[in-house]
């Protein structure tokens, strides 16, 4: 299968790498001095079991070509989402998979008509070193759901040629899917980020671990779960697993990049106004986080 990935970031960089062992890729990236910097050395993944590396074909995205690929996993932050979708122009009928945290981006696929879409939820961990080396630092799997259309045999070739350290699992229910990440992403990276921990702190600390329930309160009431305590126990188990992990959050801000408090904590603020609850935790945290921002000279 031909896919291409959008996006030389951590996530694009380890789908990339983990992809090439099956299938035909092509990295589209927006800088020349990355693209230069893949073709000279490669992509490099370091995990537990050692250090690897592959080539892929690399791109930029302003080159991008409509028929290239037979699925498009598009892994840029969901606020470069809206103009990279205006200059990629792609068209009704073009499998796509689009990898962001929170769900603020589905507004985003409605609005340019695209059919038939996937969604994902990556659980790996997973941070890049540089233009063209990641490390990969917790083996999860990545879930897909079907968000309009369908095209089942992508689907099921995604999955049944993965690769046993980079799983695909396909799943029913995208909301459910969606929201379960939108979860541990409200509870883990706003908390770590202000706070400057490992993810696995909010756990051992008694007094984190109490924020932590009391954001999760707020974010079940203005979500309506039905089953709440499944999703806290979701985000707790993803913060054990994770313990020794910087949210990405906490690297932006670290990095002095524009984080997606947006589409995360911004979208549960929306969610709340719109069903006439108050939010004053998450508010705050939202506030915090810009303000953090700002110091460090983001938005």
């Amino acid at each position: 299968m031909r896919v291409a990935i959008i996006g030389g970031g951590a996530i694009g960089l380890l789908f990339s790498y983990y992809l090439k062992q099956e299938h035909n890729v092509i990295l589209y990236v927006r800088s020349h001095s990355q693209k230069m910097e893949i073709e000279a050395n490669g992509i490099t993944v370091r995990n537990q079991e050692g250090l690897f590396h592959t080539y892929v074909q690399v791109e930029l995205i302003s080159e991008w070509e409509e028929n290239v690929a037979d699925l498009v996993i598009v892994c840029v932050k969901q606020y470069q989402l809206e103009s990279l979708l205006k200059d990629m122009k792609l068209t009704h009928g073009k499998p796509s998979l689009f990898i962001q945290n929170g769900m603020a981006h589905l507004k985003i696929i409605d609005r340019f008509r695209l059919t038939p879409v996937y969604v994902g939820s990556v659980e790996h961990g997973a941070y890049r070193e540089n233009g063209h080396a990641v490390v990969h630092t917790g083996i999860g799997e990545t879930k897909i759901a079907c968000y309009q259309g369908h095209n089942q045999k992508i689907v099921n070739e995604l999955v049944h040629t993965s690769h046993p350290s980079f799983r695909f699992r396909f799943v029913d229910d995208y909301k459910d899917m969606l929201q379960k990440k939108l979860v541990v992403n409200a509870l883990i990276n706003p908390l770590t980020a202000l706070l400057n921990v490992e993810n696995g702190m909010l756990m051992n600390n008694p007094h984190y671990y109490q924020t932590f329930t009391d954001v999760f309160t707020e974010v079940s009431n203005i979500l309506g779960l039905d089953d709440g305590q499944l999703y806290f126990e979701h985000a707790r188990q993803i913060c054990l697993n994770t313990a020794h992990n910087h949210s990405s959050m906490l690297k932006d801000l670290e990095a002095g990049r524009e984080t997606e408090i947006e589409t995360i904590l911004g979208y549960l603020i929306a969610e709340a106004r719109q069903r006439k609850m108050e939010a004053p935790l998450i508010t705050a945290l939202f506030h915090l986080i810009k303000g953090r921002q700002l110091e460090r000279g983001g938005k």
